[in-house]
């Protein structure tokens, strides 16, 4: 299990929003770039970028920030946020993007997602983003009807690379994530699945960790890292010796 850092963008600043409402934001750096080099440094091997603002308007918005992270560190990156067609996957490997993660997208569109995965195998991230263990889509604005469960099910067999699970109720208030769930969908599906929302200090790595025998291949983190109340390296030499 790997610990993956967040860097999430809104104008073009790193921002992490509460339970993703875009009207509760709080700004932790002018210089995106910086934070991913920094997080780099503290021996990250994957960062996840989001582009909050494509999230909303449906296309990518933060190209420019997000070419800037690429240009600035060597460890592979995955993006989200406002793709919705096979043009912009391909535009985001075009520009060195190692995984794209598709979101609304899974559950609007599966096929895109199959599509995209023939044309770059195991570079595609399915993003599933849960309220009560219904998805939620559209920036995390629309709840629907689908479960979890039942969407990551769709994509067995076809090359996905990993599942992002977020709890919403649970990002960036620092309860904890939700093992439960994260747990349940791992041992239903074959995919990996990546945990997300809710880290808010080294005990929930450590609670976290025995998920690797269920499926359970990294875990995302922003605001814990952004505040100081989690240690990346001190989190990442905790799963080395998992």
């Amino acid at each position: 299990m790997i610990v993956i850092p967040a860097i999430d963008i809104k104008n073009g600043k790193c921002v992490r929003l509460l339970q993703g409402r875009m009207d509760a934001e709080t700004v932790f750096s002018d210089d995106p770039a910086a934070m991913g080099d920094r997080w780099e440094n503290e021996g990250a091997q994957l960062i996840h970028i989001v582009d909050l603002d494509g999230a909303v308007g449906k296309r990518p918005v933060n190209l420019k920030t997000i070419q800037d992270i690429i240009n600035r560190v060597s460890v592979p990156i995955q993006v989200g946020g406002g793709i919705r067609d096979l043009e912009t996957i391909k535009m985001y490997m075009d520009h060195g993007v190692s995984r794209v993660v598709i979101g609304t997208e899974a559950i609007k569109n599966p096929e895109l997602v199959k599509k995209a995965c023939r044309e770059f195998p195991h570079r595609i991230v399915v993003g599933i983003d849960a309220k009560g263990g219904m998805v939620a889509i559209e920036g995390w604005t629309q709840t629907t009807e689908t479960a979890a469960v039942d969407l990551a099910r769709q994509f067995e067999d076809c090359g996905v690379a990993a599942i992002n699970f977020t709890d919403i109720e649970r990002d960036g208030m620092r309860s904890g994530p939700n093992l439960k769930e994260t747990e349940r969908l791992a041992l239903s599906i074959s995919i990996p699945v990546v945990a997300s929302g809710g880290v808010s200090s080294i005990q929930d790595i450590i609670n976290l960790a025995p998920l690797a025998s269920a499926g359970v291949v990294g875990v995302i983190t922003g605001r814990a890292l952004y505040d100081g109340s989690l240690d990346l390296k001190a989190a990442i030499e905790i799963l080395n010796h998992q």
